[in-house]
C-alpha cells in the first residue's frame, strides 16, 4: 500500500467533515504505522531536515481511531536571504493508528521527538515501539486513563483529594490558601495583642 499524497484535506478521512483547503501546508501525506519510518526516512532524505512538531488527534467514531501528526520543514542547507531562498517547503504526515496498536518511533531520526512522543503516550495513550524512555510526562505515573481522548470523562477520574485546613485562625499563614477578611483582621488583632503583651513582660523584667 503506497501512501496517500494530497494537498488539501480530504473528506475521506471523515466523510462528515467539510473542510477547506489546507494551504498552510505543500503536501499532506496518509500512511501507516508500518509504513511510517520509510516515508519520514526518504522524507528526511529529500531535505526535510527539520521534525518541527508530533502531534495527536482523535476521532472516536473512525477507523483508525487517532492520527499521528508529524510537521516536517525543509530548512535551506545554506545561509541566506528570504528573498533567495523563498517559503521553506513543509510536509504533513498523517499516520493512522488503532487503539491499541503502537507506533515506531522516530526518536533516532529525530531526538527531538522525545517529549512530544511521550505526550501522546500520555495524552492519548498511543504508544511508541522503541522508544528509550516511553513514561507519562505531563499526569502524575499513577493517573487513570488519558485526558485528550474524547471519551475521556470532563471532570476526570474520580481521585481522592487533598481536604483544605479550615480557614480561621494562623494556621492559614503556612498553608497558602488566601484568609477571609473577617480572618485576617482576627489574625492581625492577635498578633498585636501578642506584641503589646511581649513589651509588657519585657518591661517588667527590666524593672
Amino acid at each position: 500500500m503506497q501512501p496517500r499524497s494530497t494537498k488539501t484535506t480530504s473528506t475521506v478521512v471523515d466523510p462528515t467533515a467539510v473542510r477547506p483547503a489546507i494551504d498552510d501546508v505543500d503536501e499532506i501525506i496518509r500512511t501507516t504505522p508500518a509504513e511510517l519510518r520509510d516515508v519520514l526516512t526518504r522524507l528526511k532524505a529529500q531535505g526535510f531536515s527539520q521534525l518541527t512538531d508530533v502531534g495527536g488527534a482523535d476521532y472516536p467514531q473512525r477507523s483508525p481511531r487517532f492520527d499521528v501528526v508529524y510537521h516536517l520543514t525543509a530548512l535551506p542547507t545554506r545561509a541566506a536571504s528570504i528573498a533567495e531562498v523563498g517559503k521553506p517547503k513543509r510536509v504533513r504526515v498523517l499516520c493512522g493508528v488503532d487503539d491499541g496498536v503502537s507506533v515506531p518511533t522516530v526518536y533516532d531520526l529525530w531526538p527531538s521527538a522525545n517529549w512530544p512522543e511521550r505526550e501522546i503516550f500520555d495524552l492519548f495513550g498511543i504508544a511508541f515501539s522503541g522508544h528509550p524512555d516511553l513514561r507519562r510526562i505531563e499526569m502524575p505515573d499513577d493517573w487513570e486513563g488519558h485526558p485528550l481522548r474524547k471519551d475521556y470523562p470532563v471532570r476526570g477520574p474520580a481521585r481522592d483529594r487533598t481536604p483544605r485546613p479550615p480557614f480561621p485562625g494562623k494556621e492559614n499563614v503556612g498553608s497558602r490558601i488566601p484568609p477571609t477578611r473577617e480572618a485576617a483582621e482576627r489574625l492581625r488583632r492577635e498578633i498585636n495583642e501578642r506584641l503589646h503583651h511581649d513589651e509588657h513582660t519585657s518591661s517588667e523584667e527590666k524593672s
